[in-house]
């Protein structure tokens, strides 16, 4: 008797649903990506106990005809591919027909329709029609999913708790706002307002909806090309940093995606301009002919395979790092509110009593209310080349750490190790770039003893060694003997040096990158090479220090993304001492 059986359409419906349908932002992912296929212009998410037990989802789009109602909810039925090639250009979202008939089948869903003024009302219980029926003729589709996993416990048993599932949630709707600037989004939850954006088409005013003045006052704008890759978005200055990677929000050819390659992008693009630990707010859409993406590679579509990755890494890489290389970094101690942040203020109070009000007085989700966004003037670029010329003078030492410096524009302070950091950095790293190397020779040539394992790794790569204007041979067991060194190495520290460029030669084995092992050395040399807080040093050598930094390709930051200059203006200094009172 044969033991290998086909299984029944509910089961196989059921298996399917635990690849597509993993917690509640999942459920509400799929029924928004409808609506926006659908030319929805207005999606409202209302939820009940953080969707555990209900998720509705209602636009107004275009709609569904009558006879392909009960087909949506077949296996792998969909209006999005006709043929086999259609997968090669794909620009939808949803595509798969697996969403709807994977997420009936572990819920009880009801779905009201209408499509050129006719209505379709259907109710389906773990993937059973129950009731179908002609219903009023009310612009877009809105489709309820209650009790998920109510058939399923083995599934059921793995929601989160309400706070966490709806923490998904909001999420999910800011990113899918981001990614679709004109459509308007409003996320509820128990009937309370949780996200709500205009849908204005300005992407600028959506981030400022959803993060707030503070993040959208700090976003810089960037838009770049080249034959493959159209890039636009925002992102944050270095001094706004979360500590994970969830602010990452990056879409191609609008849909919100979390790829590997782009992410490392982003973050190589902040190198030195930032700690290892902290990472940007990024908005960034990518937009490419679809043949380059292939989005099937996963159910939930959330990653995508890229071909040409090496050029849009490059693209990312350099977009970035030119738009914070361009703009002023010195972070003021005190911010001065200006006319229209004020204005933004007065405007939100407003528009959150006017919500309150609206919501008191309207019927339930008929009538559209429009409230309106100032929008901020765009702060003008600083180029670096005119900071170069900023005079500092010096007056003091706060705490053998914190150098006071003042001119006409306001006092600043300057930590004294980022600040020599910063110097040695660039230092080391132009002299590891030079063709033509200065070499020196040691009267007393340096010994260097190491394990058998880290010999054999350094000598396999002694020509690194060798291009960088070392001279070293083998000198007995597990032993290298230094003759020769690059002139750039700080006098009294080549012992030193040396054994922080093999500790990093070591660490690098078998990955060797020059740029990377370049950066790598550089900002290692130049920590280590630095004067330490609460170190004292002469008035002549703080003076040279600042005019040093001024000088510095980027001024503003140690290489391992600490600020190294603070500016307090004169304005800051006054508002403290109450000299002015706004």
């Amino acid at each position: 008797m044969s033991k290998i059986k086909v299984m029944n359409e509910s089961l196989a419906n059921k298996i399917a649903a635990g690849e597509v349908v993993e917690k509640i932002s999942s459920v509400v992912k799929e029924l928004c990506e409808n609506s926006l296929d659908a030319h929805a212009k207005t999606i409202i998410v209302s939820l009940l106990e953080g969707g555990l037990k209900s998720i509705e989802v209602k636009d107004d789009g275009e709609g569904m005809e009558q006879e392909d109602v009960r087909l949506a909810f077949l296996p792998h039925a969909t209006s999005k591919l006709i043929k086999e090639d259609d997968l090669f250009f794909i620009d939808t979202l949803g595509f798969r027909g697996e969403a709807l008939p994977s997420i009936a089948s572990v819920s009880k869903v009801t779905l009201k329709t209408c499509h050129e003024n006719i209505g379709t009302f259907l109710e389906i219980k773990g993937g059973k029609v129950i009731k179908e029926e002609n219903a009023n003729a009310v612009k877009g589709t809105t489709i309820v999913v209650q009790d998920l996993f109510y058939n399923t416990p083995a599934r059921l048993k793995y929601l989160k708790s309400e706070s966490a599932e709806l923490a998904g949630c909001v999420s999910l709707i800011e990113r899918l706002a981001l990614s679709h600037e004109t459509v308007s989004f409003t996320l509820k939850n128990n009937e309370s307002v949780l996200v709500r954006t205009t849908g204005s088409g300005n992407l600028h005013k959506c981030i400022h909806e959803i993060y707030g003045l503070n993040v959208s006052s700090k976003m810089i704008e960037l838009q770049n090309s080249n034959d493959d890759f159209d890039l636009y978005g925002y992102i944050g200055k270095p001094e706004i940093l979360k500590s994970n990677r969830n602010h990452f929000i990056t879409m191609v050819n609008d849909r919100v995606v979390k790829n590997y390659d782009i992410n490392k992008a982003i973050n190589d693009a902040y190198y030195t301009y930032k700690p290892d630990t902290k990472y940007p707010i990024v908005v960034l859409k990518i937009n490419t002919d679809p043949t380059l993406i292939d989005v099937n590679i996963h159910p939930t579509k959330q990653d995508i395979k890229l071909s040409k990755i090496n050029e849009l890494y490059d693209l990312i890489v350099t977009t970035i790092k030119d738009a914070l290389y361009k703009t002023l970094l010195i972070p003021e101690a005190i911010k001065k509110p200006e006319y229209n942040e004020i204005k933004d203020h007065y405007v939100e109070h407003f528009v959150q009593e006017a919500e309150k009000e609206i919501e008191q007085y309207k019927e339930k989700d008929q009538v559209t209310f429009d409230l309106s966004y100032i929008d901020k003037k765009e702060s003008p670029i600083i180029v670096n080349e005119e900071l170069k010329k900023l005079v500092l003078y010096p007056i003091g030492v706060a705490h053998g750490t914190y150098i006071i410096a003042e001119n006409e524009e306001g006092m600043y302070l300057i930590d004294q190790h980022a600040a020599q950091e910063r110097v040695n950095y660039e230092r080391y790293l132009k002299a590891l770039k030079e063709k033509e190397i200065s070499k020196i020779g040691l009267l007393f040539p340096i010994p260097i003893e190491l394990s058998s394992s880290e010999f054999l790794i350094v000598k396999n790569n002694k020509d690194i060694l060798q291009n960088m204007g070392f001279q070293v041979e083998e000198f007995g067991l597990n032993t290298f003997l230094f003759k020769e060194h690059p002139t750039w190495l700080k006098t009294g520290y080549e012992e030193e040096s040396i054994h922080k460029i093999i500790d990093i030669l070591i660490q690098n084995n078998g990955t060797f990158d020059p740029v990377k092992f370049n950066e790598h050395l550089a900002i290692t040399l130049a920590c280590k090479m630095s004067i330490k807080a609460n170190m004292h040093i002469g008035s002549d050598a703080i003076e040279e220090l600042i005019n040093q930094l001024v000088l510095c390709d980027n001024p503003y930051n140690c290489p391992h993304g600490r600020p190294t200059i603070i500016k307090f203006s004169n304005y800051d200094l006054e508002r403290m001492f109450k000299r002015v009172m706004n």
